[in-house]
């Protein structure tokens, strides 16, 4: 355990960010596996490519990834149409 105050500081901070940023990938994940299902609906692609946006401007994925991802289900929604 850190003794210094600012650094009990930034492991409360680092600690709270991980709680965030676990729960923001789950979020994700589930809305892009709905967003692959078979009767995906437009609005559940729409939200999964939402929350794509939200967590590459965020950090929370790389951009490239986000890109890719959206990609991916732009495709699946073409062929399935």
């Amino acid at each position: 355990m850190p003794n210094i105050k600012s650094a009990k500081k930034d492991l409360r901070k680092s600690r709270a960010a991980a709680v965030r940023n676990r729960a923001q990938r789950s979020a994700l994940r589930t809305a892009v596996k709905r967003a692959k299902g078979t009767a995906a609906a437009a609005d559940d692609r729409l939200a999964a490519v939402s929350l794509l946006d939200r967590a590459a401007r965020k950090g929370l994925i790389h951009r490239n990834a986000a890109a890719r991802q959206k990609s991916k289900l732009a495709k699946a929604a073409n062929a399935a149409a």
